[in-house]
């Protein structure tokens, strides 16, 4: 006969403390002691007060069960207060915070320890908490709703670690948060959240079944451009190509790609090209089953080939029953001239361009010279050229300045003579005024190019940098979250420049953490290492800003805060100087 197991219902919370090893390496006796005197005089007594049962302690972690989530929810706000007031006198970079993650669910007990998914699911809302901060599930929110006068902040449906559904989380309002209410979760577990009244997809690359690892180029290009059509529908969400890109030649299920895209429908298909003759086969997938909602097969010769996208994307937003006006349906699919032999020479400069350094900008720029000489009205060549020239005169890697940037301005202008409603252009015109320091033009040409590309991480990116520079923090921030959120897997580039925004917003624990996230992947990215520097130096952590400066120089010998602070264009002077003077505490030369 089986053992008997028991199990009940109970409001588990899950806390630990938030950098625990960093201050353990601070300070390993101190630390120590400060954690027992607040677990005496703070958490045991609110503990007993609520009726709470410690079941384990772990180091810096606690596990408790209570009998309610009333409880559970009262005891976690009365001790984020209470530490507010302890931490009050002490140096930030010396501070225990609690994080806390509050759920209801089934228990398994045995010998006075509990097990099972309300345990886990706790733990790992914990572990998407602020410092200081506490997360609790849906489930657990319903128990409280009416009961307590706690505010809470629904921050959307969330993927947790080896939990297999996502969930509804809510984020209390204690007053202890390490920053303001536009502060992330975390970079690791903010999910992509895609807004509830727009259908999402996400394109994955066409798999090239030609025989010939050269027709790769013609089997993404049509990918991309199909992409790129879809992105222009006001009432659809698209993930960007730089997140759904990465699964290529992965044998991946697409409910994983779709949970991981954050996304319901994704598009995958085929090319068959030998000679002129081009066959596409596309379906269309709901990625909650699986399930295949249309399919279709396409033939035509190689200068029918934009012909062919085009079907595919009428029956893509006609599966999706996306209504669209007869303006959209124009813009959409007006019709493009060229050869699709362009691709070749766009998506090798597209590869180049990623490197970033003089040379292989100037590989970038001769090969999407060449492919305008094919078609000069292909707009991704121009967009790109322009981005490129840009970056040409702003690093100086062009004799004169203003001639490459007027350059750059005149693929805007051919971009829109092809397409009125290239957001791209729009993109493209920005950058160039940015670095002219004309910056109300530049944050119109970013607006103008979020309303006419919804879609593009790319708009919401560059947009974000524009009103960054401009001096509009706030706006900056949300606008690369929202970049990050069309492009999952992808997304260092914008998280940069949400640091910065977020270090100018006074949120520095944001600003170094979203940093250390992107030196993970790109350890020199100097953007990246000056903001954490800036932001360590705030923090009053001092030792770990010299020890990142010293790491900045290993890589960047020649690095100088003013000649860096030359390159960041911003329209106020104070707020270049509050990033630079940090550097120069930190032992960075002048």
């Amino acid at each position: 006969m089986s053992e008997h197991v028991e199990r009940r219902l109970a409001a588990i919370l899950a806390a630990d403390v938030a950098g625990y090893s960093r201050l353990m390496g601070l300070d390993e006796e101190g630390t120590l002691a400060r954690l027992k005197a607040h677990r005496k005089t703070l958490a045991d007594p609110k503990i007993a007060e609520h009726r709470g049962r410690i079941v384990k302690t772990t180091g810096d972690g606690m596990l408790i069960e209570f009998a309610s989530a009333v409880d559970a929810a009262r005891c976690a706000f009365e001790i984020q207060r209470g530490m507010t007031g302890q931490n009050t006198a002490v140096p930030q970079q010396l501070r225990i915070e609690f994080r806390i993650g509050i759920h209801v669910g089934d228990i398994i007990i045995d010998d006075n320890d509990i097990f099972g998914d309300g345990v886990n699911i706790a733990a790992r809302l914990e572990g998407i908490a602020e410092p200081g901060g506490v997360c609790i599930s849906d489930d657990a929110r319903r128990q409280i709703r009416g009961k307590l006068d706690i505010p809470l902040e629904d921050i959307g449906s969330q993927t947790l670690k080896n939990i297999a559904e996502p969930m509804r989380v809510w984020r209390m309002r204690t007053g202890a948060e390490a920053g303001p209410a536009l502060r992330p979760v975390s970079p690791e577990s903010r999910p992509p959240r895609t807004p509830r009244d727009k259908p999402s997809i996400a394109v994955l690359p066409f798999q090239n079944m030609s025989g010939d690892p050269e027709q790769d180029y013609f089997a993404d290009g049509i990918a991309d451009d199909v992409l790129t059509t879809l992105s222009k529908i006001p009432n659809l969400m698209v993930i960007a190509r730089n997140s759904s890109f990465v699964f290529k030649g992965q044998a991946r299920d697409i409910r994983e790609i779709g949970k991981i895209l954050g996304v319901r429908h994704v598009l995958e298909g085929s090319v068959r090209k030998i000679g002129n003759r081009v066959r596409l086969t596309a379906q269309l997938i709901d990625s909650r089953d699986g399930s295949h909602l249309w399919a279709d097969r396409f033939d035509g010769g190689v200068d029918d080939v934009f012909d062919l996208q085009d079907r595919i994307t009428q029956d893509i937003v006609t599966a999706l029953q996306v209504q669209l006006t007869d303006g959209e349906v124009g813009r959409v699919w007006r019709k493009r001239s060229g050869s699709p032999l362009v691709y070749e020479y766009f998506l090798k400069a597209r590869s180049l361009y990623l490197n970033f350094d003089r040379h292989t900008h100037a590989q970038t720029r001769d090969r999407l010279e060449r492919a305008l000489e094919i078609n000069p009205l292909f707009t991704p060549a121009l967009y790109m050229l322009g981005l490129t020239l840009t970056d040409q005169g702003r690093f100086g890697w062009e004799k004169d300045r203003e001639a490459t940037w007027q350059a750059a301005l005149d693929c805007a202008t051919r971009a829109l003579a092809a397409d009125p409603d290239c957001g791209d252009a729009h993109l493209i015109i920005g950058y160039v005024r940015t670095f002219q320091r004309r910056h109300d033009e530049a944050v119109a040409a970013g607006e103008k190019a979020v309303t006419l590309s919804p879609s593009s991480s790319d708009a919401y990116h560059m947009a974000g940098m524009y009103h960054g520079y401009a001096g509009d923090f706030r706006k900056a921030a949300l606008y690369e979250e929202q970049a990050q959120r069309l492009s999952p897997t992808s997304r260092n580039v914008s998280m940069v420049d949400e640091a910065r925004a977020r270090f100018h917003l006074g949120d520095c624990i944001a600003a170094r953490d979203v940093a250390l996230f992107v030196l993970k992947d790109k350890p020199r990215w100097l953007t990246a290492q000056t903001t954490l520097i800036s932001a360590l130096w705030n923090l009053g952590m001092e030792d770990d800003a010299r020890a990142a400066a010293r790491e900045l120089l290993t890589g960047h010998p020649r690095f100088s805060v003013g000649r860096w602070g030359q390159g960041l264009p911003y329209r106020h002077q104070q707020d270049l100087e509050a990033l630079l003077n940090p550097l120069r505490l930190a032992g960075l030369p002048e």
